[in-house]
């Protein structure tokens, strides 16, 4: 059974780091696409980060500069530095991976999600 687990959230003050992880558990597969989300109260769930299987990343205007994507496909893990926290950062973050697991007509993408992690961020 694939799971996607996350880990390293919590409270920080304005201005401080933390780094998120989430780990890809299970067998069968391979990890194509990796991203992270977010989803404050009463807003809809945004992207924050992307790195796809090659390297390439893409961020949020309102990320950029601050948080760094990265994985490492050995561990099947990926990661989310963030530095220079804001108090409008505080969200629960969610690990999204696309998978290629086999069906029936051969190998299909799937796309999972962890069940999420809160980042508080106070001013």
């Amino acid at each position: 059974q694939v799971q996607l687990v996350e880990s390293g959230g919590g409270l920080v003050q304005a201005g401080g780091s933390l780094r998120l992880s989430c780990v890809v558990s299970g067998s069968g597969f391979s990890i194509n696409n990796m991203g992270w989300y977010r989803q404050a109260p009463g807003k809809q769930r945004e992207l924050v980060a992307a790195i796809a299987s090659g390297g390439s990343t893409n961020y949020a205007d309102s990320v950029k500069g601050r948080f760094t994507i990265s994985r490492d496909n050995a561990k099947r893990t990926v990661y989310l530095q963030m530095n220079s926290l804001k108090p409008e950062d505080t969200a629960v973050y969610y690990c999204n991976a696309d998978l290629f697991l086999g069906c029936p007509t051969g190998t299909c993408l799937y796309d999972y999600w962890g069940q999420g992690t809160q980042v508080t961020v106070s001013s």
